[in-house]
């Protein structure tokens, strides 16, 4: 049985005016800070290259610990980090989770970064 998780993505739907149209919102803004908070982080970006870079564009947490170097519970914890940022999905398959990038989550974050 596939159980689905959806989790909000509150830092991605505030990624839709660039900084250089208006002055963003306080909410904006910190959901903005929580997106970039959650790249600005090696082994997170790493995770999200990773996970971008599989053929089927997702990847199991067992996948991920040996190319990290880190223990499973660590990248558990950077893997919830952007999952809360809105930037990857989580889904539960039996006994493990995988994880993808959510669709458009980086194309909409470089959005707020690039003058229209």
């Amino acid at each position: 049985m596939t159980t689905a998780l959806t989790v909000p993505a509150p830092a991605v739907e505030a990624c839709c005016t660039p900084l250089t149209s208006e002055a963003l919102s306080v909410e904006d803004a910190q959901r903005f800070a929580q997106l970039l908070k959650a790249v600005a982080e090696p082994t997170r970006l790493r995770l999200v290259s990773l996970i971008a870079a599989q053929e089927n564009k997702e990847a199991c947490v067992c996948d991920l610990t040996e190319p990290i170097g880190l223990g499973q519970p660590t990248v558990s914890h950077h893997l919830k980090i952007l999952v809360d940022a809105g930037i990857l999905h989580r889904e539960k398959r039996g006994v493990w989770a995988y994880y993808s990038i959510v669709p458009g989550a980086l194309e909409r974050a470089a959005a707020v970064l690039s003058p229209r």
